[in-house]
């Protein structure tokens, strides 16, 4: 074991915490695991950690086990508080739970740096949590690394290359400002209950500058239209931009015949500085 508190199945069974699907929770039990992933994080000694969705905290458990300087877990399901708060007596003034929606908090209020983002991240919100840490107004952001639990068929389009089925908006925004690469991979008798697909643990480092220079704001529409018609030419796909999209896809180096998936981070960074150029 590595902490003195009951077995996880004791726990579930103990406060009645069936997952539910309804918020996307698949609970991992097997505590070897949960503390894997807290070390592919790297060392949490000098760290705050910020947690999503950690259930009845068994990678609450592998962080705090694992060193982590304090852990701050947003928990939407109240049925979860009291095996929590087992957890935050068990590791004193390490461990604080906002019963709170992820979407919605402010999680940077209740932080200091620097700020690893660890969670096994429920699946109806996972996405659009990542997307939101790609894009703060400032750059570099609060955290200086996410390792985060998805479904396997997201995890390999946030680290996807040009050229591949899974390559489109999340590779570029993630691969833009950030190293990524998936750590470990899991099938689905790891969870309860098991869900259908296998899952993925990514590791994304930011970066302090984005690798390619271009306007936030502009490479996301220039992205977002491009890959919302990915089996239309760049020419056609990105109608509407602007008047000129064929001579801006030029100046950029592309063809107007080329299709986004076959577009580099780099091709996609120059057609927005062509996009956004007086």
């Amino acid at each position: 074991m590595i902490d003195t508190l009951p077995p996880l199945r004791e726990v579930i069974a103990t406060h009645d915490l069936r997952a539910k699907k309804s918020l996307g929770q698949n609970f991992l039990l097997d505590l070897n695991l949960t503390a894997k992933i807290a070390r592919i994080a790297g060392d949490l000694s000098e760290c705050d950690v910020l947690e999503i969705g950690p259930g009845p905290g068994g990678l609450t458990r592998g962080l705090l086990a694992e060193g982590a300087r304090r852990v701050v877990a947003i928990e939407k399901d109240a049925r979860c508080l009291p095996a929590l708060a087992e957890i935050a007596a068990a590791y004193p003034d390490r461990l604080s739970v906002l019963n709170e929606d992820a979407l919605a908090v402010d999680w940077a209020a209740h932080l200091k740096p620097p700020i690893r983002i660890i969670a096994n991240l429920p699946y109806n919100v996972g996405t659009e949590l990542l997307i939101r840490w790609l894009i703060p107004p400032v750059w570099p952001p609060q955290w200086s690394s996410l390792t985060l639990m998805f479904q396997r068929e997201v995890a390999e389009r946030i680290v996807a290359r040009e050229g591949s089925k899974a390559y489109g908006r999340l590779a570029v925004l993630a691969q833009w400002r950030c190293e990524a690469r998936i750590a470990l991979n899991l099938p689905p008798e790891a969870f309860t209950p098991p869900p259908k697909v296998s899952s993925a643990v990514v590791h994304l480092t930011a970066l302090e500058a984005p690798k390619f220079p271009a306007d936030q704001k502009v490479l996301e529409r220039v992205v977002a239209k491009a890959f919302n018609q990915r089996r239309k030419m760049l020419r056609a796909a990105l109608k509407g931009l602007c008047p000129d999209i064929e001579d801006r896809i030029l100046a950029a180096g592309l063809r107007p015949t080329d299709r986004a998936e076959t577009v580099s981070l780099e091709g996609f960074c120059a057609l927005a500085r062509a996009v956004a150029a007086d």
